[in-house]
């Protein structure tokens, strides 16, 4: 392992792509003394009419017409890898990612893993026309497959669970090529919390039943609404409510924390969620697979809400065949749930077994172990 350098490359499509490579990377950097991981934005390295494709107009469809992500998604699963649309969009992505091919050359990696399709599909592509000889791997960060990840001249891929693998092998990857590994999530995910400790930091109760609020609270009408409503429901909880960079609602929820002494914690961003999540009991979120996967490395169950179509209505059918998970579509079905699981600890308790049964919380370093041997043994061929 001395002396190796791995590339990970990333697309801002989202948080999920980014946690994941940047999980990797802190793996390598507090348990691989001799690994050198450095984490890259592929789209920074595009030109910028690719970029808004890849992220301001992914983002706006997700944002503001989902309905129509939704045939997107099913359209690009769908369609021929040799038909004209996908020969076109290969084209057009290979002209406008030159500088990444460059920034490459002069980073000679020992191995490169991405953690979104589009950077796969360009290299695979530099590859087969012997630009490049780096071994190039995929890490899947949902719990389901799209077309779109699966490339040719690609060494192997890292699957979320055995039905993402059966599905590589159902699209021609040969099974030696497939790793089910799990979504990777920082270290911190890894190691035990004081729920005390934690709590306390936050001026709550740390024998008091903590629900965690996610996500912004798309499609429930705010996180501050969200939260208001639950702090009127009869019964001894408390909440944290994680805001993220809204300021806005931050600021609501603070107003709505003086109402509701020692009841609600106002967080803005933090790079230690793992911490509001070791207080907690259940976490009402977006079904990200990232997000997904953390909570899922922590054994807590969660009350999913307003997926974005595709990607994250799959991963909430996984974490609800699963038993992980409960869904609510709007403010009244949430309400209703955590009502009833507030009053069925049991059924709370079996929730948080199940996704502890789920959680993969050594994803990153079972991915880094697998590339690195690969690394000193590289005698497998990439598929294709």
């Amino acid at each position: 392992m001395a002396g190796k350098k791995i590339l990970l490359l990333s697309v801002p499509a989202g948080a999920g792509h980014t946690r994941v490579a940047e999980a990797i990377r802190a793996c390598a950097a507090t348990g691989y003394a001799q690994v050198e991981a450095i984490h890259l934005d592929a789209m920074a390295f595009a030109t910028p009419r690719l970029r808004k494709v890849y992220t301001d107009f992914y983002l706006l469809l997700i944002g503001r017409v989902p309905g129509l992500w939704r045939h997107v998604y099913r359209l690009t699963d769908t369609a021929r890898p040799d038909g004209l649309f996908n020969r076109l969009r290969r084209w057009i992505e290979r002209r406008d990612c030159r500088v990444l091919a460059d920034e490459i050359g002069a980073l000679a990696p020992d191995a490169i893993v991405c953690t979104h399709f589009q950077p796969a599909e360009i290299l695979a592509q530099r590859i087969a026309a012997g630009e490049l000889s780096c071994p190039l791997w995929v890490q899947v960060t949902d719990f389901d497959l799209h077309r779109m990840w699966i490339h040719p001249h690609v060494t192997g891929y890292f699957a979320a669970n055995e039905e993402v693998a059966f599905r590589m092998r159902e699209q021609g990857v040969p099974a030696q090529a497939i790793h089910v590994a799990g979504i990777p999530t920082m270290p911190a995910f890894a190691q035990q919390h004081d729920r005390a400790e934690c709590a306390r930091a936050l001026g709550l109760d740390p024998a008091r039943k903590t629900v965690l609020l996610m996500g912004g609270g798309a499609g429930l009408g705010g996180l501050s609404r969200v939260a208001e409503k639950l702090l009127a429901v009869p019964g001894d909880f408390q909440l944290i409510a994680l805001a993220g960079n809204n300021a806005a609602e931050l600021a609501a929820l603070r107003r709505l924390a003086a109402r509701y002494p020692g009841r609600l914690a106002a967080q803005g961003f933090t790079d230690r969620v793992e911490r509001l999540m070791a207080c907690a009991d259940l976490v009402v979120t977006k079904p990200g697979g990232a997000t997904s996967a953390e909570c899922l490395a922590l054994g807590l169950p969660m009350i999913v809400n307003a997926p974005i179509p595709g990607q994250e209505e799959h991963n909430a059918n996984y974490l609800l065949e699963h038993g992980a998970a409960l869904k609510a579509c709007d403010l009244t079905t949430l309400e209703y749930r955590v009502r009833h699981l507030l009053a069925h600890p049991d059924q709370l308790q079996a929730m948080a077994a199940r996704a502890r049964a789920l959680g993969r919380p050594h994803a990153a370093m079972q991915v880094l172990e697998t590339v690195l041997v690969q690394c000193n043994n590289p005698c497998e061929e990439a598929y294709g």
